[in-house]
């Protein structure tokens, strides 16, 4: 629908010095660092340009607005008591859901195309600048994939829906549907990250078990599937529990949805089990490992998903700041407002360039780089999450008191930053695993070792910062520095592949403020940033 201008008289004064509307953004061509690190990973450009144009679209705006401002709903019952359990959204989420499906987001690394996990990775960070909530469903689709492996009948079932580029949001079984997604449950009210304290249990009939139990989080609770964690005779053990059954509805019974802090356009609610039908993945007492391959593939999206929120939030303050004037001249002239700008930007292409380096590896199926990528996505999906909220907050601010209203995407924004970062293993879930994949995946290190000696040679900065680390930690630490160890661990990795495949003011500029200097602890707090050369890399 075409809108008038809006007016820039009232009745008491005219609208000057604020920003004109955004309109359709870019989001491909207008953001030079994607570019490049997406050429490095092997991404399909024409690919990433079509989507980053369909994502950028005044209208994938208004229909984000929408999703988030008309929240899903819970119909658990119909108006004679009978149970639906069903959720129901705003038509726009599914429009943007139809979008991304449509567009492979879940089905691209799985088409056999060169780079298909890199351009995955590369659409999670799009599409998370527009509609943080619409990956959730997608990135569990995409994720459940190489878990389904586990069993050749339901790969052939459930597969070709997951990956038909089709989406259906329609309460029907999956032999009546084109496409379909997947959902995951995994947390229990008494276990939380300590899955092995689940108490579902599941018996055996026929070739299907019964599971009945509950499940205190269940993501996208509307999709065709889930893959949940149950107690079996045999020990804790992974199953496919479908939502809809050929006769009706499977035992999956609402109980409520949850209020969270952000990613309002999402459901996420507490279920309960009653005798709800499932199929067996792999054997009995083997859960962790089958649902390790989907949480595995999640960590790829959590580690790129901080890096669109922190695209998004720099992007809304650079726009801000090219528009506005203070003090008699342009706001981005401002020295310390570059300065401020150049250092949050060193934080998110660091976090970019790490999470499409990893999406790279992904793609790679020797055991080299499969061990990497385990080791390397844990780092990525730390170190990113850890700097989003403070790059976000920072970049409200930069919109002074404009930030902090809803009129603007910083609000949404901040409530998301730390969302990636909780889910499927906060952070010190993921130290403790990086200090388990070293030690049980000796490859892994050897990998991380030469991806950080390719580096050196280049930088003071980075081959001192590099020594220091080698000589504090002569082996793995002890739990209580795990956060420690993997921080510096993940800057330096970053630092290595900006320093491979960055402009040098931008791997200079990180090294010299992420590895050792003096600075300050808060953000602009740092001298001598070619700040030119680093918010040249924000577009526009």
């Amino acid at each position: 629908m075409r809108h008038l201008p809006a007016q820039t008289m009232s009745d008491t004064h005219e609208v000057t010095n604020q920003p004109p509307p955004r309109g359709n953004r870019r989001l491909w061509a207008d953001d030079p660092a994607l570019r490049d690190h997406a050429a490095a990973a092997g991404a399909d450009s024409e690919q990433l340009s079509e989507y980053g144009a369909l994502m950028g679209h005044a209208e994938a705006a208004v229909a984000a607005r929408e999703a988030r401002d008309y929240p899903p709903q819970a119909r658990i019952f119909d108006a004679g008591g009978r149970r639906l359990d069903e959720v129901r959204f705003h038509p726009s989420y599914h429009q943007l859901l139809e979008a991304g499906i449509g567009a492979g987001y879940a089905a691209l690394p799985w088409e056999g195309r060169p780079g298909g996990h890199a351009t995955h990775a590369a659409m999670v960070y799009l599409t998370s600048q527009v509609e943080p909530g619409i990956c959730c469903p997608m990135t569990m689709t995409y994720a459940a994939v190489p878990a389904l492996r586990s069993d050749a009948t339901l790969l052939r079932t459930w597969v070709p829906k997951l990956t038909s580029r089709v989406y259906d949001g329609a309460a029907k079984p999956l032999a009546r549907k084109p496409g379909a997604t997947m959902g995951m449950a995994m947390t229990e009210k008494q276990g939380g990250s300590d899955v092995r304290a689940n108490a579902t249990r599941a018996v055996a009939e026929g070739e299907m078990y019964r599971l009945r139990g509950h499940k205190w989080f269940c993501s996208a609770p509307m999709s065709d599937g889930f893959l949940m964690l149950a107690q079996a005779p045999g020990g804790l053990s992974c199953f496919l529990v479908p939502r809809w059954l050929d006769e009706g509805r499977n035992g999956i019974h609402l109980q409520r949805l949850k209020s969270k802090l952000g990613n309002h356009a999402n459901a996420s609610a507490e279920i309960e089990l009653v005798d709800a039908y499932g199929h067996l993945l792999g054997e009995e007492g083997d859960g962790v490992r089958v649902i390790l391959d989907m949480v595995h593939h999640t960590r790829l999206d959590t580690a790129l998903a901080p890096a669109g929120l922190m695209r998004a939030a720099l992007d809304h303050a650079w726009h801000w700041a090219r528009h506005r004037q203070v003090f008699g001249r342009g706001l981005a002239d401002q020295p310390l407002m570059r300065t401020v700008l150049a250092d949050l930007a060193l934080d998110w292409e660091g976090t970019l360039a790490l999470g499409l380096h990893m999406g790279a590896a992904f793609d790679r199926d020797d055991e080299a780089s499969r061990a990497f990528a385990r080791l390397g996505v844990a780092l990525a999906k730390y170190l990113g999450n850890k700097l989003c909220p403070g790059v976000v907050y920072e970049a409200m601010e930069a919109l002074g008191g404009m930030g902090y209203v809803e009129d603007t995407e910083l609000p949404m924004l901040y409530r998301e930053a730390p969302l990636n970062s909780i889910w499927e293993g906060s952070g010190n879930v993921i130290c403790l695993d990086v200090l388990r994949s070293l030690q049980k995946l000796p490859l892994a290190g050897e990998v991380l070792s030469a991806e950080l000696s390719e580096a050196t040679g280049q930088s003071r900065a980075y081959d001192t910062a590099l020594r220091t680390h080698m000589e504090r930690f002569t082996r793995l630490p002890d739990e209580g520095e795990a956060r420690w160890y993997v921080e510096s661990l993940a800057t330096l990795l970053t630092a290595s592949v900006l320093i491979r495949q960055a402009p040098g003011p931008i791997s200079d500029a990180y090294c010299a403020t992420r590895l050792g200097g003096a600075r300050g602890r808060s953000a602009g707090a740092v001298q001598g940033l070619d700040t030119g050369a680093i918010l040249a890399r924000l577009g526009g």
